[in-house]
């Protein structure tokens, strides 16, 4: 969704500062991909590549298949063959030949992603979060358009490829979908248009929640390699998941950061561990965090996950104003302008892809870049300051070269993190992890 609003710099910059680094991105990527253009007309086939085959992707692939009729997923790439095997049958049990991915085309391994490309026209991405950016940066140089599932970027260094990735996408006129799908529920638009129109006056704070029992916990398996069980439960591995607060809260965040027209904060700090859920399966991320992130005006944002068993759970995000209330997910506003959506909106994952892919046709392409790349730094802050337990600065942060190492990965790699002699892995410890230089 490309409303004229100025894209996301993450150093506080204007529009202008934009359509000078986007004009440098056109000067060296040329002229645009009129060849993507070719799908204007509306009747021909768009083949779809899906990079990263568990329930995400499996998933997105769904919403693309039913957003385009026209649509054909034509190869798929895992790093496990049973999940290129088991998301191919389950799709095509629904799509028949819309979902004909031949033997060829079904890649395995760390460089499958690559064939992905070649083969599509459309990608999407929906694979260990640490190869989001590298991935999205790829599908772009190579002229494709490309939804991504969030987070962009586990770390700064990330962030900042993601960004470069939406610039250079605006330039060749390519769609880049970002699956941060609240920004097309309908519900949540008006509200926040409404807010953004003065409806509950000035923006005093915001509260969101993102409260759930642990998430897609996978056992060990007898026979299984170190590195292998930590891919096939990458969730609960920071180096390839960066944490709760990247992959559940930045949902929440980035609502905030649309409410705050895309500024970032000033700073941050924030509180976390691990209180609750204790065992190998949970890896080596937190089970609960909280961030307050302070804005130049004075508001602050207040933000909260868990991941718990036998706890209260929910999605919510409030904003309070000087004048009223908003009730986001529940498309509501409570005060002197008190008001409530009418209409049921349509699951907004659904939404997403079918504006995408009515953008890609028309000629019209959707660039999230605007919000994808501010919104996810907004979370790797805050996971920054939950780990660190230090207050950091926004700027700081962004410019900073933390990145989750290492860098190039294999099943050959020696994993960043092993158990313990009790069995467990080793956990942030805040006061004594130092993630950024200086905190």
């Amino acid at each position: 969704m490309d409303d004229g609003r100025f894209e996301f710099s993450g150093t506080g910059s204007t529009r202008r500062d934009f359509l000078k680094r986007a004009a440098a991105v056109t000067a060296a990527a040329g002229t645009a991909d009129v060849a993507r253009m070719a799908f204007a007309g509306g009747s021909d086939v768009l083949r779809i590549g899906l990079i990263g085959c568990g329930g995400r992707g499996t998933g997105a692939t769904r919403d693309a298949l039913e957003a385009d009729p026209g649509a054909k997923l034509v190869a798929m790439a895992d790093v496990f063959e049973d999940k290129v095997r088991n998301s191919l049958e389950e799709i095509r049990a629904r799509f028949g030949e819309r979902a004909a991915v031949d033997r060829s085309r079904q890649f395995v391994g760390f460089d499958g992603y690559r064939r992905v490309i070649e083969a599509s026209d459309v990608v999407l991405i929906a694979c260990a979060s640490r190869f989001h950016p590298r991935y999205l940066k790829e599908a772009v140089e190579a002229g494709k358009h490309v939804f991504v599932e969030k987070p962009h970027g586990i770390d700064p260094v990330g962030v900042r490829l993601t960004q470069e990735a939406a610039d250079l996408a605006k330039a060749k006129g390519l769609s880049v979908l970002s699956g941060l799908h609240n920004r097309f529920d309908l519900g949540v638009r008006e509200i926040i248009r409404r807010i953004h129109g003065g409806d509950i006056g000035e923006v005093v704070s915001m509260e969101v929640n993102f409260l759930r029992a642990p998430y897609v916990v996978v056992p060990r398996q007898a026979g299984w390699k170190e590195i292998e069980y930590q891919f096939r439960n990458w969730y609960h591995f920071s180096w390839l998941s960066g944490d709760d607060v990247t992959q559940s809260l930045v949902h929440s965040v980035d609502k905030a950061a649309w409410v705050m027209h895309e500024e970032p904060p000033v700073k941050a700090h924030g509180f976390g561990g691990r209180s609750a859920s204790f065992g190998d399966e949970y890896g080596d991320v937190f089970d609960h965090h909280s961030v307050v992130y302070e804005y130049a005006n004075g508001a602050k944002l207040y933000a909260f996950c868990r991941t718990q068993k036998g706890c209260h759970e929910g999605v919510s995000d409030t904003v309070y104003g000087s004048k009223g209330r908003a009730e986001l997910l529940n498309h509501r506003i409570v005060g002197p302008k008190s008001y409530e959506y009418p209409d049921k909106v349509p699951n907004p994952q659904k939404q997403e892809h079918k504006e995408f892919f009515a953008g890609i046709r028309s000629g019209k392409p959707i660039n999230s870049g605007y919000h994808m790349a501010g919104s996810t730094m907004l979370a790797v802050l805050g996971q920054i300051v939950c780990y660190s337990g230090r207050q950091l600065g926004w700027r700081k942060a962004y410019g900073s070269d933390f990145a989750f190492q290492p860098r190039d990965v294999s099943f050959e790699t020696d994993p960043p993190v092993r158990p313990g002699s009790d069995g467990l892995y080793p956990v942030a410890v805040p006061g004594k992890t130092r993630l950024v230089e200086g905190t």
